[in-house]
């Protein structure tokens, strides 16, 4: 499948709708990425991804991964690509420069995601662990950890995992099993069995660090009991050379609908050493430092998915012929016009060019929330981020995945065929809306931890601060509508959950969608202000006006759909199912 990074929009939002530029001025840890450094990254991560990534892509999703006596085989194509993918020092382009990271921002770092999970999902995924698992080690490590461990993550030599789930306790972490005994030397003897172990065993990297949940023999019941222990393939010499193989293996691999290119294993421990990181039994508040960078990641997954499947999908259209124009012929010469000049097509075709051009602003706006929390110690950015990173995991998810839906709608019969491609990526696209906690959990933590639990006061702040940026003046008065619509919504459950306690669970997920519409209103509004006068800004005004026109009107039915009783869901009884 070929793919063409989006480089001109991601130099539209870092430098005309967001002013990166004067962000980073601010801050002195960025102030060395000059605009042409980072059009120097962003062109040279176009270029990785489509003729280094890409290409393995389809090949990749047919040979699949392969298992024999606890050994993982990945994709032949993949060793190369990854290879160059971890020399370019493309998993520590926003690691601590002290221990060989490149420290770059995470407004960027969003746009390069977004390029490597379109070019090839399965491939990313032991990328992103990585990425993820650096993140932790940094944020919760000792010195000695960091030395130890970031460098070969940050290089791409060694890999991450990260390994929460086991069978019988799915996203209920507080019921797990695996067990930790302290040993007298300070590590800890590890035993369990974990599943869905993302990149948990593989032959890319010549080393693969576990980050395990698991539970002391003397720790609290349920959640406040689980510790976080580092436990890597083969253990690490004082010399920093690898020593003896530790005491886990891969017991299977599953076998899954889509991204068949990752190795998805279940891991089972048996005695395997293991290093506390962290403190003890503060394991899940450690391990959340991972998972929220991997639920904005993932989120970034369906962007990518919806934009690989949108390129698709316009390329096809363009050159597919079918029926003519309802005005007449457009093209006489031939046997028929381009699927362009119908209108379902185009409807199709623009739903996801706007959802994925908000989402891509989306993105970008939620790492500079990342960026001024860490560099700045801006607290308000903080609080920001933590209200929209459920509504980027899940919103961007869904999206992409109706995204490839709709891309294969415009294929038609081949768009259900291999050969074309367009059905692996619904295939890869299902599960983001799937791991890292379902969007059905991202849609109750946004309500219930992030709404619910200040009444709306975080939220109605953000609101406030949407209200006054500067929008286009033609999309204005929608974009008042909406944000007051929001305002009212939000007021109606905080006012009816406490008398009504299935109303949150009920609704939460159109609450998310709800917010997640007048979110993308807000940054159209803001792109098409700042959108230049040529083909490019045009395109822009011409997308912002559909999405004003057919997309952001689902606000209405969600409202009314909200501002219903809970018991309508709960009517039936157990029973009648």
């Amino acid at each position: 499948m070929q793919y063409q990074a989006p480089e001109r929009d991601a130099q539209f939002l870092l430098f005309d709708v967001f002013r990166a530029q004067d962000v980073w001025a601010q801050i002195p840890a960025l102030n060395d990425f000059s605009e042409d450094l980072i059009n120097a990254v962003l062109s040279e991560g176009a270029r990785l991804t489509a003729e280094v990534v890409a290409p393995t892509n389809q090949i990749g999703d047919q040979q699949g991964c392969e298992w024999r006596d606890g050994a993982v085989t990945t994709p032949q194509e993949f060793q190369a690509a990854f290879a160059e993918l971890a020399a370019g020092g493309w998993l520590g382009l926003a690691g601590n420069p002290e221990f060989g990271g490149q420290g770059m921002p995470k407004m960027l770092a969003s746009l390069i995601e977004e390029m490597l999970w379109a070019a090839n999902t399965s491939l990313y995924l032991y990328g992103t662990l990585t990425v993820g698992a650096s993140l932790c080690l940094d944020a919760h490590g000792t010195p000695e950890q960091k030395a130890t461990y970031l460098p070969k993550l940050y290089s791409g030599e060694w890999t991450g995992a990260m390994a929460l789930t086991e069978s019988h306790a799915g996203s209920d972490l507080g019921i797990m099993r695996t067990r930790a005994e302290p040993q007298a030397d300070g590590s800890y003897s590890i035993t369990g069995t974990k599943i869905f172990i993302t990149g948990g065993e593989h032959d890319l990297a010549e080393n693969i660090v576990h980050l395990t949940l698991a539970k002391l023999p003397d720790a609290p019941a349920g959640t406040k009991g689980i510790s976080l222990f580092i436990v890597p393939k083969y253990l690490v010499n004082e010399d920093g050379s690898l020593g003896e193989r530790n005491g886990w293996a891969s017991g299977s691999l599953e076998h899954k609908m889509g991204i068949r290119g990752s190795a998805t294993s279940v891991i089972n421990y048996d005695g395997a050493t293991g290093f506390l990181l962290g403190e003890e039994n503060q394991g899940l508040a450690a391990m959340f430092t991972m998972m929220n960078y991997e639920r904005l990641s993932v989120g970034i997954q369906g962007l990518g998915s919806g934009e690989m499947a949108y390129q698709q999908a316009a390329a096809y259209a363009k050159d597919r012929l079918q029926g003519r124009a309802s005005t007449g012929p457009q093209n006489p010469d031939g046997p028929a016009d381009s699927l362009l000049v119908h209108p379902d097509v185009r409807r199709m075709l623009l739903a996801q060019r706007a959802l994925n051009e908000a989402g891509r602003a989306f993105a970008v706006y939620v790492g500079m929330q990342l960026d001024l929390a860490k560099y700045a110690q801006d607290a308000e950015a903080q609080t920001r981020s933590e209200l929209l990173t459920p509504v980027a995991k899940a919103f961007l998810t869904d999206n992409g995945f109706q995204g490839a839906v709709l891309a294969q709608q415009v294929f038609g019969g081949h768009g259900y065929i291999q050969e074309w491609g367009v059905e692996q990526v619904v295939r890869d696209a299902r599960i983001g809306q799937i791991y890292e906690g379902t969007n059905g959990i991202q849609a109750m933590d946004l309500i219930s931890r992030k709404v619910l639990r200040d009444g709306g006061v975080n939220l109605r702040r953000f609101v406030d601060l949407m209200a006054q940026t500067e929008v286009a003046r033609e999309h204005q008065a929608d974009l008042n509508d909406a944000l007051d619509r929001l305002v009212r919504v939000t007021a109606y459950i905080v006012d009816h959950a406490a008398g009504d306690p299935h109303l949150s669970g009920s609704v939460a997920t159109e609450y998310l969608d709800l917010f997640g519409l007048t979110i993308y209103a807000w940054l159209w509004g803001r792109m098409v202000s700042v959108a230049p006068a040529d083909d490019f800004g045009e395109a822009k005004r011409a997308t912002a006006r559909f999405f004003f026109a057919r997309l952001l009107p689902r606000t209405d039915g969600l409202e009314r759909s909200i501002c219903s009783s809970g018991d309508a869901v709960m009517a039936l009884r157990g029973e009648s199912f």
